[in-house]
């Protein structure tokens, strides 16, 4: 039978580095993602090389945070690909204002609509599509659905406020869902990633000084990769983590550990 996996926010980082791990491991792809024309070539070279493995990779250049986007781009998926359910969703979108709340500097703080408007983008939003994946008949016993969090939503990180009320949001989320999706065969892991340099992570203020912290303190000797994440999310699709449930999971090779 074949494999599907749909990766939302799936052009860069971990999201494109977990599609490039499951290509290579037998499943076909559905990439959701947003990316301005000048940032297509480079990714248009990731979509041909992950084709090469003979895989079925289909891209969508879409505003995944959309509701009505989201339906339209499930109904042209469903009319392309007959009989599909997905074996994998994982939710990947990066999208955030990162401002502080206050500040003694005359520099721009984070409204009420900026936290709003990053809740919705990187936590309502797995929501939003696993409703409507459900109403697509998209989802099928035993799949698996993962999720992202950051050390950012448990300690200060220069202007990260309100991505980390996004984080702390999506964890309560993704356990809820855990609980709520277990009678459709469906299990949900939420992924607390190390810091990883992704483009992501370069537009946080500071962000050389967080590259330089968790590249010293890990006990392992470097910082977190895209690849690391994507491998531990290929082991999650495996029939023996079928009893893997609810999890708020640490990838970060101990750097949690240290303080």
């Amino acid at each position: 039978m074949k494999k599907w996996a749909l990766i939302i926010g799936g052009s860069s980082g971990m999201g494109l580095a977990t599609s490039q791990k499951l290509s290579k491991n037998g499943f076909n792809l559905i990439i959701i993602h947003r990316d301005r024309r000048s940032l297509m070539p480079a990714f248009n070279e990731h979509l041909n090389e992950m084709k090469k493995t003979g895989r079925k990779v289909i891209s969508f250049n879409v505003d995944g945070t959309n509701k009505e986007r989201i339906n339209e781009t499930l109904a042209l998926i469903t009319a392309q690909v007959s009989n599909l359910s997905f074996d994998l969703i994982m939710h990947a979108l990066s999208r955030g204002n990162l401002k502080p709340f206050v500040s003694k500097e005359d520099q721009p703080t984070l409204t009420a609509q900026d936290i709003a408007l990053t809740i919705d983008a990187m936590a309502t939003n797995v929501l939003t599509w696993v409703q409507t994946l459900k109403d697509h008949f998209l989802l099928k016993s035993g799949s698996r659905l993962v999720t992202l969090t950051s050390a950012g939503s448990a300690r200060y990180w220069k202007g990260y406020g309100a991505v980390a009320m996004a984080k702390s949001s999506l964890e309560i989320l993704s356990k809820y869902l855990a609980v709520e999706l277990a009678p459709f065969g469906v299990r949900v892991n939420c992924i607390n990633a190390g810091i990883t340099d992704t483009p992501s992570l370069r537009f946080i203020p500071n962000y050389e000084e967080l590259i330089e912290e968790a590249s010293n303190r890990n006990p392992l000797g470097r910082m977190t990769l895209p690849e690391d994440i994507a491998n531990a999310i290929y082991l999650l699709t495996l029939p023996e983590s079928n009893w893997i449930n609810g999890n708020v999971m640490f990838v970060d090779g101990g750097e949690h550990l240290m303080g």
